[in-house]
């Protein structure tokens, strides 16, 4: 029995010995010759049976099957390595050939990437993972942006705080509102009425009504800020309704200390018919001079939909004076309807009560409604262009002549003679 181990211990050392060195696998095997020593030494203990004997055939198939199972795993393993180690050279050198191919891409990306089916396929999978790194590379840099913008505005606020903290700025802000105060409550008693229809809360949506309130706080705000100021009316105010609760959003506990006239009543109720002039951009008549003496109104509407001839409709109902600013004499108007701000027919009014100059005072008109400022009136300029529009065609000339005729009475009879 001793000389059949002895044998046995031969034939692994010269069969699977070497076959695990070369896969490394001699560690694994020495665990595997123990336990086969040791079930001999119990054999050989129990060598008294003389019934059992030791099969090697079939001991040898097990040891190689199970050799050939551990063998095939230990090679695939290498090949899967292999195949992902060449599918990232692969895409490196298209990288450096200047292809959409992402910078970092996961196992299983790869995998995929290997699994498709054509080079098409690859293609359109590298792409894809390409513009998703480039989307979430430019979203974690707006993200920084924001945040340096939102740093930056921090930092400008605190020293916008720490400037308002300064004693010498407190104290000229202090007298400053003091005196435009004093200004208003002088314009409560002496200074010019200057009326805002409130009635037009009907034809407007809530939005509609919340930038009419906002155009009339900087109108109020600018009309304090001047140098003599109107008397401002709010006329057909009513209490709960819309306009009232937008200026509450608007000037909070503000609102009770503003120096203004609201009422209920209807201006016609406290002014004279004959000194109201309801300023409207649909009116006929053009104003052609600023009167310190009458009482211009201006309607609270500010209506996206340009609905025409509503405050001229009010107007002729109440028998009053309507007016129209000049825009047409003084401007080159291009494109857009002319309908102003409310805050625009303010600084419009305002320059002309100190200035009386319409040039200055249509500054305030935005630029991008005229070309230039004219000389001569531009209906004028229309006519003269398109009489010589016409006789440049030859069309129409005897409308052309009568016009002429019509314009120009002793200049034609000169012509006929």
């Amino acid at each position: 029995m001793h000389s059949a181990n002895m044998l046995l211990r031969r034939i692994v050392r010269s069969s699977v010995l070497p076959f695990a060195t070369q896969h490394g696998m001699k560690k694994d095997l020495f665990p595997l010759r123990r336990t086969l020593s040791l079930s001999l030494c119990l054999k050989q203990d129990k060598s008294c049976e003389p019934s059992e004997k030791l099969d090697l055939d079939e001991w040898k198939k097990v040891m190689k099957s199970g050799l050939q199972e551990e063998v095939s795993e230990m090679v695939s393993e290498p090949k899967e390595l292999s195949s992902l180690a060449a599918a990232r050279e692969t895409l490196e050198m298209w990288r450096l050939a200047g292809r959409a191919v992402p910078e970092n891409m996961s196992e299983e990306q790869l995998k995929t990437f290997m699994e498709c089916p054509s080079k098409s396929a690859k293609k359109k999978y590298l792409k894809y993972l390409h513009l998703k790194e480039l989307h979430k590379k430019n979203d974690k840099r707006k993200m920084d942006e924001r945040r340096e913008r939102r740093l930056e505005a921090q930092d400008q606020d605190s020293k916008t705080e720490e400037t308002k903290k300064s004693p010498f700025v407190c104290l000229w802000s202090r007298t400053m509102d003091k005196a435009y105060n004093w200004r208003a409550a002088q314009s409560m008693i002496f200074g010019q009425p200057l009326v805002f229809d409130m009635s037009y809360e009907k034809d407007m949506s809530v939005r509609e009504v919340s930038n009419t309130v906002r155009q009339i706080v900087m109108s109020e705000s600018s009309n304090r800020r001047s140098v003599d100021p109107f008397h401002i009316h709010f006329c057909n105010f009513k209490d709960d309704s819309l306009y009232h609760r937008e200026f509450i959003k608007s000037y909070r506990e503000a609102w009770d200390k503003l120096l203004i006239t609201v009422t209920d009543q209807c201006y016609t109720e406290i002014f004279p018919k004959e000194k109201l002039i309801y300023l409207t951009a649909d009116s006929p008549k053009v104003m052609k001079a600023f009167d310190h003496d009458k009482i211009y109104i201006v309607g609270s509407m500010v209506d996206k939909s340009i609905k025409r001839g509503v405050s001229l409709a009010r107007a002729k109902r109440l028998g009053l004076e309507t007016a129209a600013l000049p825009l047409d004499k003084y401007l080159l108007w291009s494109t857009g309807a002319k309908n102003l701000t409310l805050d625009q027919m303010m600084h419009i009014l305002l320059t002309l009560k100190d200035t009386a100059d319409w040039k200055k005072a249509l500054e305030f008109v935005p630029k991008r409604k005229y070309c230039d400022f004219v000389n001569k009136p531009v209906k004028e300029l229309k006519k003269s262009l398109d009489l010589i529009s016409t006789l440049r065609l030859g069309k129409g000339q005897e409308k052309v002549e009568k016009q002429f005729a019509k314009n120009y009475p002793k200049r034609y009879k000169l012509k006929q003679k």
